[in-house]
């Protein structure tokens, strides 16, 4: 419809009800969780690969749903976790890994995400595609991350995915044991298992 210079009771009215229902076509919600993470960081070393977890950390989300119900964009993403709330089950290489993590200067490790597409696998699953900015022991860098974000039936959301890292890439030195004879090696993966809820 054309609008004149001066519309019309019944032109402001049609302009009102296309608003709501675009509104309405793309309604947000917003999903959050806060320490119910399965969250492991993994990689390797000359005697044997290892793993730190953690179960503590927050996330929010916004997502956007189309009338249909289905996910159609995210709009808000971040995440955060205390970089000490990692634990390997060993003392020595806890306290190695803190300090290559710098955690007496960067107590957290977290991720924003600045822009987001959402592609459909089937009516309950979905492909995440994230660029954002990622923190680790006090760098930020760009990172691109992919998840998968499935619809439970009782509409909380499971987010999974992973991140391979260069412990380099954010000056950061790999850690080392026993005197330095036993070295990890500069590339580890982030894994994360979610469950986010309205």
């Amino acid at each position: 419809m054309k609008f004149t210079n001066n519309p019309t009771i019944k032109e402001i009215f049609f302009l009102g009800v296309s608003l709501f229902l675009f509104v309405g076509a793309f309604a947000q919600v917003k999903y959050t969780n806060k320490n119910n993470v399965a969250l492991t960081v993994s990689g390797t070393s000359t005697l044997h690969d290892w793993d730190m977890k953690s179960n503590q950390g927050s996330c929010d989300a916004t997502f956007s749903f189309n009338t249909a119900g289905s996910i159609s964009g995210l709009t808000v993403l971040s995440f955060v976790t205390p970089a000490t709330a990692l634990k390997s089950g060993h003392d020595a290489m806890d306290k190695n890994a803190y300090k290559a993590l710098k955690t007496d200067k960067a107590t957290s490790i977290s991720y924003t995400s600045t822009t987001a597409t959402v592609t459909a696998i089937d009516a309950t699953d979905y492909l995440v595609k994230s660029t954002g900015k990622l923190t680790i022991a006090g760098a930020t860098l760009d990172a691109e991350v992919s998840a998968t974000c499935k619809v439970n039936a009782d509409k909380s959301i499971t987010v999974m995915g992973s991140k391979k890292i260069s412990m380099k890439d954010f000056s950061m030195s790999a850690p080392s044991f026993m005197m330095g004879t036993i070295k990890t090696g500069n590339d580890i993966t982030i894994k994360f298992d979610l469950k986010m809820s309205k």
